[in-house]
């Protein structure tokens, strides 16, 4: 699969937004599908997509119980275009294996650069043990990090949940998830023990900790690490 080739799946039931994202798309070259409910989605998505944009206000069954599905067939990136812009709708999304999260308005520019970035991610291959961006570089073999050519000392628990989101580059991974992976499966309420984590890493990787560069908090959410196109 290339990125212009790719089968991109969107499902919604406004016949607007299915009109309107199914055009935008097609005319920068992907190969687009519709479904204006969950049945039609689930079907169409076993006869084959490279990415799901998915609304979760769907008429027969609701869009969280479709991602629960979809994860249970497969790894197929999937972004969520909704009106709930509730934190808890978020949270659930990403944590039942949703891979972004857009909110009603929405930008078309923006949706076509989510879905860029999500088939960029699943066309990764095993990751590499050297992840470069901009001037951040960290090298998981030999765990060493650098900034700007300057290697960079970090803790153990920093450097453990600068992992994390280097292995999720461009995902958004949510606090409790950050909680889980970093500090184990008995944390998942600690918002304020990550947050101070995550300051302290933005004062040793960023330039700018207070506009950071690489490190971008999803408000009510959790945290995504950006990459840079080379």
């Amino acid at each position: 699969m290339t990125m212009e080739s790719a089968r991109i799946l969107v499902v919604d039931d406004e016949p607007a937004i299915l009109r309107t994202v199914r055009a935008n798309l097609g005319r920068r070259g992907f190969d687009v599908a519709v479904a204006s409910n969950a049945e039609e989605a689930l079907a169409s998505a076993e006869r084959g997509a490279d990415l799901v944009v998915l609304d979760l206000g769907l008429p027969d069954r609701d869009g969280l119980e479709v991602i629960r599905a979809l994860r249970e067939r497969g790894d197929v990136p999937i972004i969520v275009l909704s009106v709930r812009d509730g934190e808890k709708d978020k949270v659930r999304a990403l944590e039942l294996g949703a891979d972004d999260y857009l909110t009603k308005p929405f930008g078309v520019e923006e949706l076509v650069a989510r879905v860029r970035v999500a088939l960029r991610h699943s066309a990764r291959p095993a990751l590499d043990p050297v992840f470069r961006t901009g001037d951040l570089v960290v090298d998981l073999d030999k765990r060493r990090v650098f900034v700007a050519g300057e290697e960079v000392r970090l803790t153990p628990t920093e450097y453990a949940l600068l992992v994390v989101l280097v292995r999720n580059a461009d995902r958004v991974v949510t606090d409790a998830g950050l909680l889980r992976q970093v500090w184990g499966p008995e944390y998942g309420d600690e918002d304020h023990y990550l947050h101070v984590y995550v300051a302290r890493l933005r004062k040793k990787i960023e330039r700018d900790p207070q506009n950071p560069r690489y490190l971008r908090t999803e408000p009510g959410v959790g945290y995504r690490l950006l990459t840079e196109s080379p």
